[in-house]
């Protein structure tokens, strides 16, 4: 799945566990409440919150 960040206007990509990477290379964290925090540069990041996001990440495993 991926999830739109909002601050940037680019794509995150889900790798499982809350983390994700975007469209640049930067990995992000899941700060939970539509905000993800970039693990490079300490920035958050607001996210889309929706039920096709984060929220249920953890059910698809892409396996």
């Amino acid at each position: 799945m991926s999830i739109f960040d909002f601050t940037d206007g680019d794509f995150l990509m889900d790798m499982g566990s809350g983390m994700a990477m975007d469209t640049e290379g930067h990995l992000m964290q899941n700060m939970g409440s539509g905000m993800a925090m970039d693990l490079e540069t300490g920035d958050l990041h607001l996210t889309d919150n929706t039920s096709s996001s984060w929220a249920n990440s953890d059910d698809n495993d892409n396996w």
